[in-house]
């Protein structure tokens, strides 16, 4: 082979080492670099969170309670969203006995913080001396307890609830309203002639919401009469049967059922559509008036079997929860930092409450 011959050999040669060695190490390259890319990823995800998952215990006074059902709805559709927080619900099926053990249990598993609606307002003091031995930051809520509580003790204690009279003078707004259309007065005595069906005698909210729908028709120039009365504790059944008595003595005269909650008031529907009344269609209906605004209540509302209610805000009442509690357990206070500020007793935040007579 001549020198000129093997120049070119070598040459092309090089050339084909060149372009194979480019080949190979540009991969590896793009390698490196995705490589850092997934690291500062993972870095990223690391930053967000710390990793622990707080178990919150959620004690339910009653989980067949309509309202209360969707509270828990609520919380568990947040807890769905948030991996920070594990939330434990229980049913105390309102018994306070089971829940107290069922209190004693969660604190014996080293919950980081407890979500209370007990059964009984007042076991409050004996729950609360249980939890203050065990340190686990707790929020009371619905069931207002308040005056179990001291100031020095929102450090370990919150209530996230309402304002109670809040709710009653919306139901006497509601139907002061209805009577001033002046077709409200069934036996025309110039009389609105009520029926009561109570919530529970011993219970605040239930206490505030008779006195309070009454005394706002009474302060807008209504003369008002009531036909009865029943304590039927939140119960839909109770409430049927309470109504079903009433109408078979007193039907013509009667006006209005004001209820302390919407599982009461459809009770009361119930037994009026068992004599032809409030069938959406009928004429001769009689008002009916409750609390929460639940799925069931709207609906019969906007078929027009029920006048109105007073909307609570299940939605609102879980996030206060949630933010509070896991604002308390990470800076060591419930409400610092938060948009929520507490009411006038320095005890409670308060959720508002709304009107909703239909679409």
């Amino acid at each position: 082979m001549n020198i000129r011959k093997f120049a070119s050999l070598a040459l092309v040669m090089a050339l084909s080492l060149g372009i194979t060695s480019c080949g190979s190490n540009k991969p590896a390259e793009e390698g490196k670099e995705e490589a850092k890319v997934e690291e500062k990823a993972e870095e990223g995800k690391e930053e967000k969170s710390d990793g622990k998952t707080r178990k919150i215990a959620v004690l339910l006074y009653n989980g067949s309670d309509t309202y209360i059902a969707s509270v828990r709805q609520q919380l568990e559709k947040l807890d769905e969203e948030d991996d920070s927080i594990e939330l434990v619900f229980q049913d105390g099926q309102n018994n306070q006995g089971t829940q107290t053990d069922q209190l004693n249990n969660v604190i014996a598993q080293g919950v980081d913080g407890i979500l209370l609606n007990i059964v009984d307002i007042s076991a409050a003091p004996t729950a609360m001396e249980t939890i203050k031995a065990s340190g686990i930051p707790t929020a009371f809520f619905n069931r207002d307890m308040t005056e179990s509580m001291k100031e020095e003790d929102l450090k370990a204690f919150l209530f996230v609830g309402t304002d109670a009279p809040e709710a009653g003078k919306m139901q006497g707004q509601i139907l002061t309203d209805l009577w001033k259309k002046g077709d409200m007065d069934r036996n025309g005595n110039g009389v609105l002639d009520y029926v009561m069906l109570n919530g529970g005698l011993d219970n605040p909210e239930a206490q505030a919401r008779t006195e309070y729908s009454v005394k706002t028709l009474e302060e807008n120039g209504i003369k008002v009469n009531e036909v009865a009365f029943q304590d039927a504790k939140w119960d839909t059944d109770k409430a049927k049967t309470a109504m079903d008595t009433w109408l078979q003595t007193n039907q013509d005269n009667i006006d209005a059922v004001i209820a302390n909650n919407d599982g009461m008031a459809i009770g009361a529907i119930s037994a009026l559509q068992a004599v032809g009344m409030n069938t959406g269609s009928s004429k001769d209906n009689m008002v009916v008036v409750g609390v929460d605004a639940t799925d069931l209540a709207v609906a019969e509302i906007d078929k027009g079997t029920m006048s109105g209610t007073v909307k609570q805000d299940a939605e609102g009442m879980a996030k206060a929860l949630i933010v509070t509690m896991k604002n308390r357990l990470g800076n060591g206070d419930f409400i610092d930092g938060t948009e929520y500020k507490l009411g006038a007793d320095k005890k409670s935040i308060r959720i508002d409450y709304q009107i909703y007579t239909g679409k």
